[in-house]
């Protein structure tokens, strides 16, 4: 629900708070007083196209704030943003550059807010927020007031299942046409891998004894010169270790704080030794066959020519092999898979065919009582001589809504035919439709339907929405009609928020909360103002609205409108 409006340098108000309670809220003044500004502002905030010229003159930025009490809202938790108070939704339009959009102050972008804004409020007017201007609502409006939106949502989970099968089975169609060539040739590539005969790991060895062989010469030169001084030359490190050793120990009888310095020359030698003992090791170890090297050149080459083919280093081109290998069992069995598929596909396109056909018999069935129930209503509304008709045509192909194409048809004028509602409607008109709608809804015309099911879902789809905004709904009506209209929008207000921008005084006389729009010339500057009204202030209004000026006579209507509630 709406509960606070803010308004800042947008057109011609400079600053402007409103609040508004459950119910009925009307907001009343003289004819470009600025009430059809507000509504913008509201359009905006939910995520109307905004341009600079809408910028106060003299401004750099317009800001409007909307707060909306419904702190459960599940955007709120699809977009991580924790609130126990409600909805702050904020929308910034500067002179230059691009807007910015926030919800509790984290930042969103315009396609998020006008999903969210729909959610929140529906305007019925000439607005971009209306419903029934798209032709795909008109069927689901139908399916709600005959009770079917269960069955319609069934119908499309079918739908989408038969669209994933007929997409597998065409998928599998092209691999089986394709399949001879791809299974000889994913053959030949695991063929290809195999023969190699490719180890993890195995391309990192290979390299490694490369850079030996490559580096042979050098190798043996240095293994050979360090045997030779550590062991083999003569005056090598081993022999002069070894003439040290005996001196030491002559040392060690006569010292015996020697004997410590004996221990490590007897420890160091064994392990001179070692070391000369490996040194040899090396030494013959590079006196491979040349012809190895060549082998593991071929051998880097095959590995590297198969990374190529195949994926970056040896494990990626094995794992290649065992994907292929999986491929190649699928196409062996493509057959029988095939066979499977198109079976489920034939049992479940045949469901959907007698889904289409039953639900497509109610809703023609559906669509005659809901003909009648909306003429009656649209009279009650002022469409005394108006025409209304639900227009169902078969389509050559069933959809995700069944086998129905569905529209409203619409005259207004006696003599002229039914004709798109999309087309003929002026906006009032679409007001009073729409509130004829709810009033069906609000008085349980759908026959069957569900609790759960109740056309909260209607235009919106969404059992969240809480605010209805009317504008021109009372366009070229008086009287008795006028009479109808607002008792008809103090029912709905029982469901949901109304805001209403009227000029009926049998209207605003029902609010439970009048606002009155006024501007004020000043010298060099206009300001919009917003005004509760209660008691005096409210009758005077009233009175206005019924004679354009304030008069006893018009005082004593206004206290008999206001007391009689109509």
């Amino acid at each position: 629900m709406l509960r606070e409006l803010r308004i800042r340098n947008f057109t011609i108000i400079d600053d402007l708070s409103i609040h508004f309670d459950s119910g009925l809220n009307a907001l009343t003044g003289e004819t470009g007083a600025g009430k059809s500004i507000i509504v913008d502002a509201i359009g905006l905030v939910l995520g109307d196209k905004a341009s600079a010229d809408m910028i106060k003159s003299g401004s750099k930025e317009a800001g409007i704030e909307a707060y909306f009490d419904n702190s459960n809202h599940p955007a709120l938790k699809e977009l991580s943003i924790e609130s126990d108070e409600g909805i702050s939704v904020r929308r910034n339009i500067p002179s230059q550059g691009k807007g910015r959009a926030y919800i509790n102050d984290t930042a969103i972008s315009l396609q998020t807010l006008a999903g969210i804004g729909e959610s929140l409020i529906n305007i019925h007017g000439q607005h971009e927020h209306q419903g029934l201007l798209k032709k795909e609502s008109h069927l689901i409006l139908l399916d709600g007031f005959a009770g079917l939106t269960g069955e319609a949502a069934s119908l499309k989970d079918i739908y989408d299942e038969v669209l994933a099968l007929r997409n597998k089975v065409n998928q599998l169609k092209e691999r089986i046409r394709e399949r001879s060539q791809r299974i000889e040739f994913l053959r030949f590539q695991i063929n290809e891998i195999d023969a190699a005969n490719l180890k993890s790991g195995e391309k990192e060895v290979v390299e490694d004894e490369m850079k030996i062989l490559l580096n042979l010469n050098k190798l043996k030169e240095c293994s050979e010169t360090a045997y030779g001084l550590i062991y083999e030359s003569q005056g090598s490190c081993i022999e002069q270790m070894s003439q040290a050793l005996s001196k030491i120990r002559d040392m060690a009888g006569f010292d015996e704080s020697a004997k410590e310095l004996l221990n490590i020359m007897e420890t160091t030698i064994p392990q001179i030794e070692d070391a000369a003992l490996l040194l040899r090791k090396f030494k013959d170890k590079y006196d491979i066959d040349p012809q190895r090297l060549t082998e593991l050149d071929e051998r880097l080459d095959l590995i590297k020519r198969l990374e190529k083919k195949y994926g970056e280093g040896v494990d990626a081109v094995l794992k290649y092999r065992d994907d292929a290998e999986e491929e190649l069992k699928g196409l062996v069995t493509a057959e029988e898979q095939q066979e499977s598929l198109q079976s489920g596909l034939d049992a479940k396109e045949n469901e959907i065919k007698a889904m289409s056909d039953n639900l497509s018999n109610k809703r023609i069935a559906a669509a005659k009582k809901m003909e009648k129930a909306i003429l009656g209503e649209l009279r009650d509304l002022g469409f005394q001589k108006a025409d209304f008709k639900v227009d169902i045509k078969k389509r050559a192909d069933i959809s995700a809504h069944g086998k129905d194409d569905m529209e409203f048809l619409f005259s207004a004028n006696p003599g002229e035919p039914p004709r798109p509602l999309i087309k003929v409607a002026s906006g009032g008109e679409l007001s009073r439709i729409m509130l004829a709608l709810k009033c069906m809804e609000i008085q349980g015309v759908k026959s069957q339907e569900s609790e759960k099911d109740k056309c909260s879902k209607l235009i919106t789809h969404n059992s969240e929405l809480q605010t209805l905004i009317f504008d021109e709904v009372d366009a070229g009506i008086g009287g008795v009609t006028a009479q109808h209209v607002g008792k008809r929008l103090k029912e709905i207000a029982g469901t949901y928020q109304v805001l209403c921008i009227t000029h009926l005084p049998q209207i605003a006389a029902l609010a439970d909360n009048h606002l009155k729009v006024e501007k004020i010339m000043g010298r060099d500057a206009v300001k919009v103002t917003v005004e509760p009204l209660t008691g005096g202030k409210r009758q005077d209004e009233i009175a206005r609205m019924l004679s354009g000026k304030i008069t006893d006579s018009s005082l004593k209507h206004a206290r008999e409108l206001l007391g009689a509630g109509i």
